[in-house]
């Protein structure tokens, strides 16, 4: 075990350049926090490179990150909170190694995110798509970075249970309508259809668009049948987590 102390130390300082995404781009590494999560990783197998803790989370877990055989260092309270992104540091942040899906089949049911930039909205639609039996996700451009750390927060943990891919959206359609799954879009227009009306199948592709934009025009055009939600009220929309987690039980 090692020691940082001073909340301006150079690995503190190195470690803090992961909460920007070209930074986790180049080096192939990102931060967990949280015991919770760096017990998904080390359950799901991922490349835990290194572990920090503080006084708290050295009392809780030393034991733990021993059995693991995983290095380790102590921080200072000052350091921790220098490190975290949390207004209250959890004892417990991970350096874990990226780690991407190998190529998928697409075969199933899917979930894609066009443009879904709000890391809360992307890491709990991630979430309710594992919780619904999903067999992956794939993040459009624009999408907020899987490896984020508001992300990671939302997911919980799903992103072990559940390859999740990142792409051009336009590219993939292609490979869906190959394995003969329906390719849903998510629209209000006179062509669309209320979703309680969509017949189940085996696989599909559920694609939801921008938060305030909605879907590209060009990824509407390649569906081939795209849904909307009744609203009976006075609300304008739904938020998208909301209507990723309706659409996507209402299909399975």
């Amino acid at each position: 075990m090692k020691e940082i102390q001073a909340a301006k130390n150079n690995k503190i300082k190195e470690l803090k350049k992961l909460h920007q995404r070209k930074y986790r781009s180049q080096s192939e590494n990102y931060l967990l926090e949280g015991f919770h999560l760096v017990e998904e990783a080390a359950k799901a197998n991922a490349k835990i490179k290194e572990v920090y803790l503080d006084e708290r989370g050295l009392q809780l877990w030393q034991e733990w990150v021993e059995r693991y055989q995983l290095d380790y260092y102590l921080l200072s309270d000052e350091a921790m909170k220098a490190l975290s992104e949390l207004p209250t540091p959890q004892g417990m942040i991970a350096l874990v190694q990226k780690s991407d899906p190998n190529l998928a089949d697409f075969s199933g049911k899917w979930l894609l995110l066009d443009n879904v930039q709000d890391p809360g909205n992307v890491g709990t639609i991630v979430r309710t798509a594992d919780a619904a039996g999903f067999d992956g996700v794939f993040l459009g451009k624009g999408s907020a970075d899987k490896y984020s750390s508001k992300v990671l927060r939302s997911m919980q943990g799903s992103q072990f249970h559940l390859p999740i891919f990142s792409g051009d959206i336009k590219e993939t359609i292609p490979e869906f309508k190959k394995m003969g799954s329906n390719v849903y879009g998510t629209k209000l227009d006179q062509a669309a259809l209320s979703y309680t009306q969509v017949e189940k199948t085996p696989s599909f592709a559920l694609i939801l668009g921008n938060e305030g934009q909605g879907m590209t025009e060009e990824i509407l055009q390649m569906t081939d049948q795209n849904l909307y939600i009744p609203i009976y009220g006075a609300a304008e929309s739904l938020n998208v987590g909301v209507a990723a987690g309706i659409l996507m039980y209402a299909l399975i």
